[in-house]
């Protein structure tokens, strides 16, 4: 039984998987359907977390949007998200970034990783 798991989960990974980590600055492109159209939208904020493995990968992306803080998950398999660039590295020292959710300006900026 698990085997037949596994190869359906193999089945629907992406070839290609997008190199980010927490703290990165992110703009991740997803397909919004409207009817039956299909466009896409931009979505651009800091990496709070990283969690799974597998095809159960997700990722979450907080922004502030007039003021309030806006955060979504994506499943980074999902055929949703068409691609996630990285904007700007971050440097942090936490694996989850949840600190930031009681920050407003600039105390709610992550430092830029310079290499």
């Amino acid at each position: 039984m698990n085997n037949i798991i596994k190869s359906i989960e193999d089945a629907q990974m992406k070839a290609e998987v997008p190199v980010f980590n927490v703290g990165d600055t992110v703009r991740v492109s997803a397909k919004i359907k409207e009817g039956n159209r299909e466009r896409i939208q931009v979505f651009e904020g800091t990496v709070l977390k990283k969690q799974g493995t597998g095809v159960r990968a997700t990722f979450t992306v907080r922004k502030l949007s007039s003021g309030i803080g806006v955060e979504k998950t994506w499943p980074i398999h999902s055929p949703i998200v068409e691609k996630v660039e990285v904007v700007r590295r971050g440097k942090v020292r936490r694996a989850k970034l949840y600190y930031l959710r009681n920050r407003t300006g600039k105390a709610a900026k992550v430092k830029e990783l310079v290499k």
